[in-house]
């Protein structure tokens, strides 16, 4: 088998590339994630918000019902 000698040079410039497709995959990636967790805080932020909403509505009825005069 014939052996294929590199120079510095060539074995920098496949490292240098190596490099880069690296940092390229990882933008990808990284912008996925990104878009995945403003997802996820949107959802978070509408359950808050009926939460929140649930939560007045049962203080606001629980008032309503101390307020009732007592049977006795």
């Amino acid at each position: 088998m014939k052996e294929k000698n590199i120079t510095t040079d060539e074995l920098a410039r496949m490292v240098q590339k190596g490099f880069l497709e690296t940092v390229g995959q990882m933008t990808k990636s990284e912008k996925k994630i990104n878009q995945r967790f403003d997802g996820i805080d949107k959802s978070l932020k509408d359950i808050h918000s009926r939460l929140t909403g649930v939560v007045f509505h049962i203080k606001e009825e629980l008032e309503n019902l101390l307020a009732m005069p007592m049977k006795k």
